[in-house]
């Protein structure tokens, strides 16, 4: 066998090191996750592409946990939690290791159309499924002491034209939750954090580029002031199916992560730092001073990125 000399031996550990350097992708992190919305249709429309791509991701990344931005069972949500669609549309996609962590969901507008109750009830019965409630929060430690704080939102009693639709029990679903209760809390608990980071995650976006660009947003008008007043860094939304990015103020920054099925087309993106239809997610990567995040399509293709310093 042909011997290799010290040297060589080094030079060869050296280029192997540079390799491992370029070719990391993700930054490490106190803490990383992903983000998906508007996913679970029986695996198709390229959810199951989506979801290969995510336990990728999840494996390089390391990712502690994941969120979803609502519409986590189409057409109508769930039945029960004993639904067998539960494991068409999530249990039997998701199966990658890296994607057995927590799944922190929020409600959509679809799921609302059957029974809400029944994806809280389905916390008992799935490992990492985790939704203890139609809106609540969860705190993180990073590495410095400080905070990372994430409320969860439930945005679809906000949208004043869900109380005339024409469908049962979506509208009556939707006229059964208290507004100012949910307001209250989470203006309670933004303003007595000190969290050095401060997200919201919710369903219905502030702004967006896609169909919905020119129609009244009810949402908006609710939360994005107040965001802004309790010091709100970023919100998460879907609803609509693509993927963007926007700045609304100098404080509070605004992402649809709603690509994780079925897409439709954008109708304006002249106000949008990022925007575009296609398959994917988000994936963020938070640490006491910086936080980062990137759009990644099906492929695993990098579509965007950006960093927030403080």
């Amino acid at each position: 066998m042909k011997q290799i000399s010290l040297t060589g031996f080094l030079v060869l550990l050296c280029i192997q090191v540079n390799i491992a350097q370029t070719t990391q992708k993700y930054p490490k992190a106190d803490i990383s996750f992903l983000v998906i919305g508007d996913f679970g249709r029986q695996g198709e429309y390229h959810q199951k592409e989506v979801a290969k791509q995510m336990s990728l991701t999840g494996t390089e990344a390391d990712i502690d946990f994941i969120i979803t931005t609502g519409d986590n069972i189409y057409p109508k949500g769930v039945a029960s939690a004993m639904d067998p669609i539960w494991k068409s549309s999530f249990e039997d996609i998701y199966l990658g290791h890296s994607l057995h962590v927590n799944w922190y969901p929020v409600l959509g507008n679809h799921d609302y159309a059957g029974n809400p109750q029944a994806e809280i009830e389905y916390s008992q019965i799935s490992r990492r499924w985790n939704m203890p409630a139609r809106y609540y929060s969860k705190t993180y430690k990073l590495s410095d002491g400080s905070q990372l704080l994430i409320a969860f939102l439930d945005t679809s009693p906000f949208e004043l034209g869900y109380y005339q639709d024409e469908d049962e029990p979506f509208r009556t679903n939707v006229a059964s939750q208290d507004t100012s209760a949910q307001k209250k809390w989470f203006t309670d608990l933004m303003s007595k954090s000190n969290a050095q980071w401060k997200i919201a995650v919710g369903h219905h976006p502030l702004v967006t580029s896609g169909p919905r660009k020119d129609r009244k947003n009810h949402v908006a008008n609710s939360w994005q002031a107040l965001m802004e007043k309790v010091g709100v860094d970023f919100y998460l939304a879907g609803h609509e199916h693509h993927l963007e990015y926007n700045q609304l103020s100098p404080k509070l920054h605004h992402m649809i992560s709603g690509a994780g099925s079925k897409i439709t087309a954008l109708k304006s993106t002249e106000k949008a730092k990022f925007a575009q239809s296609a398959n994917g997610f988000a994936a963020f990567f938070i640490q006491p001073k910086v936080l980062e995040f990137q759009f990644v399509d099906e492929s695993g293709k990098t579509l965007f990125s950006q960093q927030i310093k403080k």
